[in-house]
């Protein structure tokens, strides 16, 4: 096994991964604030 180097790893696509899901978990929470918003001026 060869010995690990610290600083060494490609983390790239890991930090592509979580860009993704930062915009997704904000386009989420802003359609769910704009429905709420929606739902509050009709009397849904």
């Amino acid at each position: 096994m060869a010995e690990h180097k610290h600083g060494t790893m490609d983390t790239g696509e890991q930090e592509k991964t979580f860009v993704g899901f930062v915009k997704v978990s904000i386009w989420v929470g802003a359609l769910s604030i704009g429905a709420l918003i929606f739902m509050a001026i009709f009397n849904s």
